[in-house]
Parts: structure tokens; C-alpha cells; sequence
């Protein structure tokens, strides 16, 4: 069965965990994990690093373009990162998954 994970980046835990909860209440998710992470990237003709946390969220395939708006709606960035892994897991947990989100 697939699915999808979606791939956010923020700026410190509590953001991401706003986010989160905001997706989880809604239920367009069924799970979130969370790591820190250090970043280098181009920002207005610089390049700076920044510690910032990725959250990985699962969903059904056919919620990304909802969580997608969601996030952008919230998200504090001005360019949020939010990419769209799609793959494959195990039966029953694909299966909770889907019974998980709306």
C-alpha cells in the first residue's frame, strides 16, 4: 500500500510541534516524528547555516495537496520546505495509515 511522508523543516521544536498538532487535530496526518538537524543553504544572496528541526509526517497520498496548504497557511518561514517522499511500508501499517487520517 502507499503512502506518502511529507518532509517539513522549522525553526525550533515548538514550531514544529504547533504544526503538527494542527494536522493531527485535523486529521490530515496519522503520525509526525521529529529530528534535529543542522542546515547551509542560499538565503538573499548569503549562504547561512542554521539549526532547525524536520519533521517527517505520514499520510495518504491523496491528503498532500491539503497538508501542503495547511502548513504553508501556519508555517512561520517566508519559503517554507515542504517536499513529498512517496513510498511504501508494510500492510499494516499502511493500513493504520489510512484509517488514521481523514
Amino acid at each position: 500500500m502507499k503512502f506518502i511522508i511529507i518532509y517539513i523543516t522549522h525553526p525550533n521544536i515548538k514550531e514544529a510541534k504547533r504544526v503538527a498538532k494542527h494536522l493531527l487535530e485535523k486529521r490530515m496526518i496519522a503520525c509526525v516524528n521529529y529530528f534535529p538537524i543542522e542546515s547551509a543553504y542560499w538565503w538573499k544572496g548569503e549562504v547561512v547555516s542554521a539549526k532547525e528541526i524536520v519533521s517527517l509526517v505520514k499520510t495518504k497520498k491523496e491528503n498532500w495537496a491539503k497538508v501542503k496548504k495547511a502548513v504553508e497557511a501556519i508555517h512561520p518561514y517566508e519559503t517554507p520546505c515542504i517536499m513529498k517522499l512517496e513510498t511504501e511500508s508494510n500492510l499494516s501499517y499502511a493500513k493504520w495509515v489510512k484509517r488514521e487520517t481523514k
